[in-house]
């Protein structure tokens, strides 16, 4: 990378989520693009724990240089994913050698059929879909055996909804360029996790004046009592990371809300 360095949960939610991962990162090179807050900050944080050398990559150059300073990262990128020139640049900036990728950033997009605006749909999709296929196009040669990307995508609209058509294309679309490119990238290994609601900035940008009450809904219905957390993912993050076994799959963690329906 070409830049280099000079949430609403509860105390005890941040608690329950959190977790000790030792080194089992030690020395291994950690990209994490979209990792300036949410879900991409909290797992460099819990990669630097394990030991993980961090280079990272955001939108906002004030929160990034802010995260990067927080978690040590050796290099920093202004990114925007939907950008492949850019991209190809960040990634010619990196070391040889990359360990693993984590794929966050921004959420998805809600329209219904009648209000469309194609050209955001359109950049939607750049981002998140060919931006994950470009993504791991670059991860070619540079991963080596066991080492893996993962790709943030949710669960939200697994069942048709008004305005869900879009978040519906993502939500199917990530897993099945997780399950492909784990055959095509072999032995990378390449994971999908699939997020319910998390308790992150971006959830309180969408949500607005509404987030509390929808804290308080998730605390009363949800199975496991409490609202999930950063926290929450970025363990299975890690774990994805660290568990060679594991490759092509989409993983939940959604606090099993998926049982309610």
């Amino acid at each position: 990378m070409t830049e280099t360095l000079t949430n609403g949960s509860t105390p005890a939610e941040h608690a329950a989520g959190a977790v000790r991962t030792g080194g089992a990162l030690d020395g291994q090179a950690v990209v994490v693009i979209g990792g300036s807050s949410g879900i991409g900050l909290e797992t460099a944080r819990q990669a630097r724990a394990a030991g993980a050398r961090l280079f990272i990559t955001g939108r906002n150059r004030e929160r990034l240089a802010s995260a990067a300073a927080e978690v040590g990262a050796e290099s920093t990128a202004t990114l925007d994913v939907s950008d492949g020139v850019r991209l190809e640049r960040v990634f010619a900036g990196l070391p040889t050698q990359i360990d693993h990728v984590l794929v966050s950033g921004g959420g998805p997009t809600y329209a219904p059929i009648a209000e469309m605006d194609f050209d955001d749909a359109l950049r939607g999709f750049e981002e998140r879909l060919i931006g994950a296929l470009r993504i791991a196009q670059l991860c070619i040669g540079r991963i080596p055996a066991g080492g893996s990307i993962t790709l943030i995508g949710g669960t939200h609209a697994r069942r048709p909804g008004l305005g869900l058509t879009l978040a519906a294309i993502g939500t199917a679309a990530l897993p099945a360029i997780a399950a492909n490119a784990a055959i095509e990238l072999a032995p990378i290994r390449v994971n999908t996790v699939a997020a319910g609601f998390v308790d992150t900035p971006l959830s309180a940008r969408l949500l607005g004046t509404q987030l509390d009450d929808r804290r308080e809904e998730l605390r009363a219905t949800l199975p496991i009592h409490r609202v999930v957390g950063p926290e929450d993912v970025a363990a299975l993050v890690i774990h994805l990371m660290t568990n060679t076994a594991l490759t092509g799959a989409t993983y939940d963690v959604d606090g099993g809300q998926q049982l309610l329906h």
